[in-house]
């Protein structure tokens, strides 16, 4: 790639190709001439609390259209924010928000978390046999309650089997 600019000895920050009528055009240009092209972008850093409140924007007025009201209309009785002011600003304000926004909600905590709906957690290495126990029984009732929804009928009872041997030790 050229380093130096087209039209002066300044190092070429902009580069450019156009393909026109079959014909490729390059072009490696210093800011000011850039800048004179039109080609010059300023570097825009955008707070994260922007790129998030665009995000919800973007994504949470997804089935507005599909429940007869929208959800900016929603507002929660317990603090009295509404979903737009949360869609503004990106913030909830109470615990309560979370059970009023549901709906609209919902879809988007999905986006976010690549489809999770529950916090799972982990285990720390060093926990002891018993919690390591409860992790794996729960692990497999997760497991169950998916073989089920799937209608794997067969994962579903090697799945309770295993459980109902963890379970009862005995």
């Amino acid at each position: 790639m050229k380093s130096k600019c087209d039209r002066c000895s300044r190092p070429a920050t902009h580069h450019s190709v156009e393909v026109v009528n079959g014909e490729k055009i390059e072009k490696h240009l210093c800011d000011v001439h850039a800048e004179e092209e039109g080609l010059s972008l300023k570097a825009v850093h955008t707070p994260i609390n922007e790129l998030l409140t665009n995000f919800v924007k973007l994504h949470a007025g997804v089935t507005e259209e599909e429940s007869g009201t929208t959800a900016s209309d929603l507002v929660c009785e317990h603090c009295g924010l509404s979903f737009g002011d949360f869609r503004e600003s990106s913030l909830l304000g109470c615990p309560q928000c979370y059970a009023a926004f549901e709906t609209p909600l919902g879809p988007l905590l999905e986006r976010a978390h690549e489809g999770g709906t529950h916090h799972i957690g982990k285990v720390p290495r060093r926990a002891g046999v018993a919690e390591q126990r409860q992790a794996q029984l729960s692990r497999l009732r997760r497991r169950l309650d998916d073989a089920v929804e799937a209608e794997d009928y067969e994962l579903a009872a090697q799945l309770r089997d295993e459980l109902d041997t963890l379970e009862d030790p005995s």
